[in-house]
């Protein structure tokens, strides 16, 4: 074991599970602010994969400003129009020559933006309801000399930051977390009038949990009122079905709870989004690296999605924080809840962080001395293997939001 700075001590407060109130909530991939994650990290796996197979490595880049603005749309029922096209702007920086190569930066980000979009947005027409440009410029020399040394080191941290992980999750954050995933890739299937733009809200308020659920659903496939309806009662049912399989609190869903059918003011849309119309979006503003927004928990306010992947601790540590936490519980017995918090200083090597700050709530009948050493164990090992979250990130393996 190394010299780390590991620091391991009780959590100033109660575990979140026996906290009055919690809050969580999900932008599901649909939503203006996921959509803009969701092609940030699809351009930022695409160029970093250019880069290794056209020299070698990684280059200097970030595409971590991605923004959305709505578009305009007329839905109706059994099929609209989008009367004004979304657009999005992919800006950033990324080195567009190496030693005498050009890399064709842009129409690279452009096509992984169209297949990011084609893949998780099938109702969005890529040739009339969207526009998408590139405005990459050229990263500052100094950063690009930092990507530009010979390997075998570990890299050095780009930036004076940190990030956050927590485990185990709450039910509360559970059941968020997998609501709008399973309604997308199960419930989805057979109820093609489910569009892609779910947003999820928890609330728990001692054993009671509210989970309001706010879901886009497809004019193509809904041809009238009571069709609407139906889908609506079908997806609560649902999600109250799915509930209960991680809590047993009494659980009551709430779905598209501004409509007002009598007045025919309703969550229709044509293309499955509401940045169709009227809902912009920016990267980093919705899910943190976990794939939710926890405000009973500490959060880093770091973009995650778009960040280069291999000295960009805003990236980086809140990927590894949330590993490290999610393995702690695995394997260390006697642990209620846990929080990582990794501080970097720039220009340190990224595996030796400022300090790496750990709270832990333990469960009845252990003490913090029981679960110290081998929390120090696996901290440590996390981080002497940190270079892996750049490989995994790069082969898609883990997810930004």
């Amino acid at each position: 074991m190394t010299d780390r700075n590991i620091r391991i001590q009780s959590l100033d407060r109660g575990a979140v599970e026996d906290q009055e109130i919690e809050i969580v909530e999900r932008k599901g991939i649909g939503h203006p602010d996921s959509i803009c994650d969701g092609i940030a990290e699809a351009v930022s796996r695409a160029l970093a994969q250019a880069y290794l197979d056209r020299v070698g490595k990684v280059l200097h880049y970030n595409t971590d400003e991605t923004q959305l603005v709505a578009g305009d749309a007329a839905p109706a029922f059994g099929g609209g129009e989008v009367v004004e096209p979304i657009y999005i702007l992919i800006v950033g920086r990324a080195t567009k020559r190496y030693e005498g190569q050009e890399i064709p930066v842009d129409s690279i980000a452009l096509e992984a933006a169209r297949n990011y979009l084609r893949e998780n947005l099938p109702n969005l027409d890529l040739e009339t309801d969207v526009i998408v440009d590139v405005r990459l410029g050229e990263g500052s020399g100094d950063l690009q000399e930092v990507f530009s040394e010979d390997g075998g080191t570990v890299p050095m941290a780009n930036d004076t930051s940190f990030g956050v992980g927590h485990a185990p999750l709450s039910e509360t954050e559970q059941i968020v977390y997998n609501t709008e995933r399973r309604l997308i890739e199960d419930f989805g299937e057979d109820h093609p009038a489910l569009g892609q733009d779910i947003k999820v809200m928890g609330k728990r308020e001692g054993s009671t949990i509210d989970l309001t659920v706010a879901a886009a659903l497809v004019d193509t496939f809904v041809p009238n009122m009571e069709a609407y309806e139906a889908e609506i009662d079908a997806i609560r049912e649902y999600v109250t079905d799915l509930a209960y399989e991680y809590t047993d609190r009494e659980v009551r869903v709430h779905v598209n709870t501004a409509d007002d059918t009598a007045a025919g003011a309703i969550y229709l849309t044509t293309t499955g989004t509401s940045a169709e119309q009227g809902d912009d979006g920016s990267v980093g503003r919705g899910n943190r690296a976990n794939g939710l927004i926890t405000p009973n928990r500490s959060m880093s306010m770091e973009a995650t999605s778009g960040k280069n992947p291999v000295n960009h601790i805003g990236k980086i540590y809140n990927l590894l924080s949330t590993k490290i936490a999610m393995e702690v519980v695995e394997e260390v017995e006697g642990i209620r809840d846990l929080r990582v918090r990794l501080l970097s200083q720039i220009g340190s090597p990224i595996d030796q962080p400022h300090v790496a700050d750990l709270h832990v709530v333990t469960e009845s009948g252990y003490e913090l001395g029981d679960v110290d050493p081998e929390i120090r164990r696996i901290v440590d090992e996390g981080l002497a293997s940190v270079e892996d979250v750049t490989a995994a990130v790069i082969r898609g393996e883990l997810s930004t939001f």
